[in-house]
């Protein structure tokens, strides 16, 4: 004879009438924050074009070499009339913010609340804070004319393999994407050719949409030869595909 788990719920265990309703109302309201967050990121970012999005570690410290780098691309970029687009946070992200900061044009962050890592860097000229990793991702591509990935952890590989999707299913604008570092980048990508690649499941196309640098010269060579037959400002049909993220 088998006997029934009482711990599992049944019908009786169901919410109230009353519960219910007040379910549904918090889910209202929540989907009103989320619509909030959209609308401030276009109010506040869609003037700031041509920009750059750097994405990279939070936990990487003020005294190691990967902080300098980044905040000597960030200032070559905001020389070179690019906004910086960063999560505002620490490490990389502070970096970022720190080298556009201290150059021509503004030091843009996308901060994200968490119960851990992620405090408000003071290096920011427009700071918006977001509640959903999902709107702060949109505001990263909608806005960026480049992607500048330095070394990080899982938020850096979620925001650059979101990136590659968006353009490899020609659902985003194509926009340069740098990683930089050779040293760190090698393995994924020597994974990304003989796993994904040499077992069909991408493109060997797919390997061009990004390349891998070392120095700020380069990232902004990479930019600029990207653009040079073409205008930062995204066509129609792009701009069309921007809607749709």
């Amino acid at each position: 004879m088998t006997t029934r788990n009482k711990n599992i719920p049944t019908l009786r265990h169901l919410p109230s009438k009353e519960q219910s309703t007040a379910v549904k109302a918090r889910e209202s309201w929540h989907v009103l924050g989320i619509m909030a967050e959209f609308i401030e990121a276009t109010e506040k970012l869609s003037a700031i074009r041509p920009s750059v999005s750097i994405f990279g570690s939070a936990r990487t410290p003020l005294d190691h070499p990967y902080y300098a780098l980044t905040e000597n691309i960030a200032r070559a970029l905001s020389d070179s009339g690019f906004a910086v687009i960063s999560g505002g946070g620490p490490g990389i992200m502070e970096a970022a913010n720190k080298g556009a900061y201290a150059g021509e044009s503004p030091s843009v962050g996308l901060n994200i609340e968490l119960p851990f890592e992620q405090s408000g860097n003071p290096y920011q000229d427009i700071s918006l804070t977001f509640r959903h990793f999902f709107a702060r991702k949109v505001a990263f591509a909608k806005y960026a004319s480049a992607y500048v990935v330095m070394p990080g952890g899982f938020g850096t590989l979620d925001e650059m393999f979101e990136a590659l999707t968006l353009i490899q299913t020609n659902k985003g604008r194509r926009i340069p994407i740098i990683l930089v570092g050779s040293k760190f980048w090698s393995g994924l990508i020597d994974w990304v050719k003989s796993h994904l690649l040499g077992e069909g499941m991408i493109s060997p196309s797919d390997m061009d949409l990004f390349e891998v640098v070392e120095t700020p010269e380069e990232v902004l060579a990479c930019i600029f030869r990207f653009y040079e037959k073409r205008t930062f400002n995204p066509s129609d049909s792009e701009t069309e595909k921007l809607l749709d993220l």
